[in-house]
């Protein structure tokens, strides 16, 4: 099977505000940059968006590793939380409902079938996929015309 990178970024200019994602796949000398952006979101909205259009944009089986700089990102899926909140019907241990869960839930699925490795770099360090990922979401927030983010709501 192909191994395939993913590298994404949420941007959010404010919080909430117009926000941006990003996704830089990279398979073999094959690259492909998506992205895009709403009108008034959240960061945390955006960093899970980034995820599930990269992973929505796979077209067959491949080993898949995903590259983000979102703790909130990979520590739910690294340290068993998504699991942990899908057993509890959606609530977290404080028993308060679970934030973004339109994103969570079409986001599970894709981890399913791809079981991707999630791995956690660090931001605005250099780090050159990641450097890009960045200013893919912010151009993404700051384009003209965007369109409402149907799952925002605000709190």
């Amino acid at each position: 099977m192909p191994l395939v990178e993913i590298f994404t970024d949420g941007a959010c200019l404010g919080n909430p505000g117009p926000g941006g994602w990003a996704a830089l796949l990279c398979c073999e000398e094959q690259r492909l940059e998506i992205s895009g952006g709403f009108v008034l979101t959240t960061n945390n909205r955006m960093e899970l968006m980034a995820a599930l259009r990269g992973l929505e944009s796979l077209a067959r089986p491949c080993i898949v590793t995903l590259y983000s700089d979102s703790r909130y990102l990979c520590d739910s899926v690294n340290q068993g939380w998504l699991e942990t909140w899908r057993g509890n019907n959606w609530r977290k241990a404080d028993k308060k409902p679970v934030l973004n869960r339109d994103l969570w839930e079409r986001l599970c699925p894709l981890l399913e079938r791809y079981r991707p490795t999630f791995s956690w770099v660090r931001g605005h360090s250099g780090h050159p996929e990641n450097e890009l990922a960045d200013a893919l979401a912010r151009a993404g927030a700051s384009a003209a015309d965007l369109p409402a983010d149907p799952g925002f709501v605000l709190e």
